[in-house]
């Protein structure tokens, strides 16, 4: 008898598919056998498990994955340790990332996993090297197109995705906006993750609000939520301007809106706005090999992302989840990037007027 054969394999059980909003009644946790993996496959426990908002899009219908079901093991993706494998090309002891769902144990198919290189410590490759800073590092510069002097705006931005979207802009020149829900996390943005400035969506009139922070307009806007917030910021659109669309938040836990966002396809045409949806699906084995890992560690010494300082927990102790974000943060990436010291926000923007207004009559007299 194998060892893994007398231990438990707790798993969480999506035991109801929500109508309205997510709740513990939702899940059940319930035990099983360890599995016995196959040829091909690999035995895994999981370490570290993923809660991702996609995760809450899953119960809504098919997405790039398929739907859940009532009865399915809540999915998920985890940084788990090969325990047993019937591979060549793994070995007991190696970390992958892996589709286990939420439980201990899973037998998954060796073909698209490969072993990772581990980081201390090891919630950061789920994190800033996860599914969070690869999403915000290729769908912000890829997407996005980020130039010097450009006013970037990121909705959702004390999340996990966004937090580290403004702090890549702010490496690439960018005045940088977040929208955020509340003071404390607006705190947080301008005071420790360099955010130039924030506006608070439950507190003010949004779109007055991003006028306001945003006078010539927004060059980039980096959407996570969709819906009236989306709304918002297409009317301050400025003209030639980018929306990077990454998630919906706002329409993952409740009722489908009564109706789309106003303004489109009209402001999309005049102002001559580009719209670019986007996915990513970590792969466990990049392009050439290791190497998909080295760039974005070097982009984190050489572009000068500073070093991994803040994290922080929250707990909804309403819906019973708990929600841990890691934040690629320097301590003031500001005179780095040969900008006034945090503060410095009238001479920031004195500083970049003319740069701004430059590009203001670029883009109007293309």
């Amino acid at each position: 008898m194998t060892q893994t054969a007398t231990k438990t394999n707790r798993q969480i059980i999506l035991a109801e598919l929500p109508q309205g909003k997510l709740a513990t009644g939702h899940f059940k946790l319930t035990e099983a056998p360890v599995p016995t993996p196959e040829d091909g496959q690999v035995l895994v426990k999981t370490r570290y498990i993923s809660l991702d908002a996609a995760n809450r899009a899953w119960m809504q219908g098919a997405t790039y994955r398929a739907a859940l079901g009532a009865g399915d093991v809540m999915g998920g993706g985890a940084l788990a340790e090969v325990i047993e494998s019937r591979s060549p090309n793994l070995k007991p002891g190696d970390l992958v990332f892996a589709d286990t769902g939420w439980r201990d144990y899973a037998a998954v198919s060796a073909k698209h996993l490969a072993p990772e290189t581990p980081a201390e410590p090891l919630s950061h490759m789920l994190s800033v090297y996860g599914v969070a800073g690869l999403t915000a590092y290729f769908g912000f510069l890829e997407c996005g197109l980020p130039k010097a002097g450009e006013t970037v705006v990121v909705s959702a931005a004390a999340g996990s995705v966004g937090a580290i979207v403004g702090q890549i802009a702010k490496i690439k020149g960018c005045r940088v906006v977040g929208i955020a829900g509340g003071a404390a996390k607006c705190a947080l943005l301008t005071r420790e993750l360099g955010f130039d400035d924030a506006v608070d969506y439950k507190a003010d009139n949004l779109r007055r609000a991003l006028r306001t922070a945003c006078p010539d307009g927004i060059d980039i806007y980096f959407d996570n939520v969709g819906g009236d917030v989306f709304e918002a910021c297409l009317f301050n659109m400025a003209l030639h301007g980018r929306i990077v669309c990454c998630g919906a938040v706002s329409q993952y836990d409740g009722a489908a809106p009564a109706h789309g966002p106003r303004g489109v396809p009209g402001l999309i045409v005049t102002r001559r706005l580009i719209l670019r949806g986007f996915g990513l699906r970590k792969p466990s084995r990049r392009p050439g090999g290791p190497a998909g890992r080295r760039e974005h560690r070097q982009a984190d010494g050489e572009g000068g992302v500073g070093t991994v300082r803040a994290s922080w927990l929250r707990i909804d102790r309403r819906a019973g989840v708990e929600i841990t974000a890691l934040v690629l943060v320097h301590p003031d990436p500001r005179p780095r990037l040969g900008l006034p010291a945090r503060g410095g926000r009238a001479e920031h923007r004195r500083a970049r007027g003319d740069e701004i207004a430059s590009a203001k009559r670029q883009r109007r007299n293309p």
